[in-house]
């Protein structure tokens, strides 16, 4: 799931915010609005991190305060922003998009997002396992047994592995130890990130773990691709397929801060 995505399930009514790919289709047609101003920097005020341009709050697509409760995060707003030359392209902005989902949407529907996190939990891609060839299901219980058994005995219970696409029926004790987790984790920018984590590794116990800060962002990157990477070193990567992951991996960066400093 994009951001946009993201956005169109859980932002404001009318908002829609365009994932890279389109945007970079619909600016080869239309052009992308100037640069408006000369400085982009975080100013302080009233408890919250502003993303000032010359000196003025910028503002979500519903003209909510781009403002957030994290220095971390207004930083890297703003960097964004700095970083548009003449033109401002919203595809080259997925830390901007999703705060401003996350400001526009899940500040009013936190529960709602919640509860997708644990219903991700019920098909959770570390559950299904490759049943051949054999190196591939080694690697498979090499890196994503760990990580699973360690979540397991933080919640307190238990996940049913299965192979191949049978669907495996999770436990509702289990679903409900990850709702009780899923609880915790701050709105409306850390939920936000949890989500888009979650939808772009396909793994709600991968997402918790980096929440957790038991793994890193790059070891929850790569242990989402592991079947990925197995293809990959076998039979190549095309061109189309590395530019559309290079895509999802900024947006994963841009979740996972938000995830761990939002």
């Amino acid at each position: 799931m994009s951001t946009d995505d993201f956005l169109a399930r859980f932002g404001a009514a009318g908002q829609r915010q365009p994932d890279p790919v389109a945007s970079a289709q619909k600016a080869m047609r239309n052009a992308l609005p100037k640069r408006f101003y000369e400085s982009a920097a975080v100013l302080e005020r009233d408890g919250l991190f502003h993303v000032a341009l010359d000196g003025r709050t910028a503002r979500t697509p519903a003209r909510n305060p781009l403002a957030v409760t994290s220095r971390p995060v207004a930083e890297a707003l703003a960097i964004e922003w700095h970083a548009q030359i003449d033109r401002i392209d919203p595809a080259r902005m997925p830390l901007t998009r999703l705060v401003n989902s996350a400001l526009d949407g899940v500040a009013d529907q936190h529960e709602a997002v919640r509860a997708e996190i644990v219903r991700y939990a019920g098909s959770d891609a570390l559950c299904y396992r490759a049943a051949e060839p054999d190196t591939l299901v080694e690697r498979q219980d090499e890196v994503w047994n760990p990580i699973l058994r360690e979540t397991e005995n933080l919640i307190g219970a238990r996940f049913i592995l299965t192979q191949g696409v049978m669907f495996a029926q999770q436990p509702d004790t289990t679903l409900s130890a990850v709702a009780r987790r899923v609880a915790a984790i701050p709105a409306p920018l850390a939920l936000a990130g949890a989500h888009n984590v979650m939808t772009l590794t396909g793994s709600t116990i991968l997402m918790l773990a980096l929440a957790d800060g038991r793994l890193d962002a790059e070891a929850i990157w790569a242990a989402a691709h592991l079947d990925e990477d197995y293809q990959i070193a076998i039979w190549g990567q095309d061109e189309d397929a590395a530019e559309r992951r290079a895509i999802r991996r900024t947006e994963f960066d841009a979740a996972a801060l938000l995830l761990l400093r939002g």
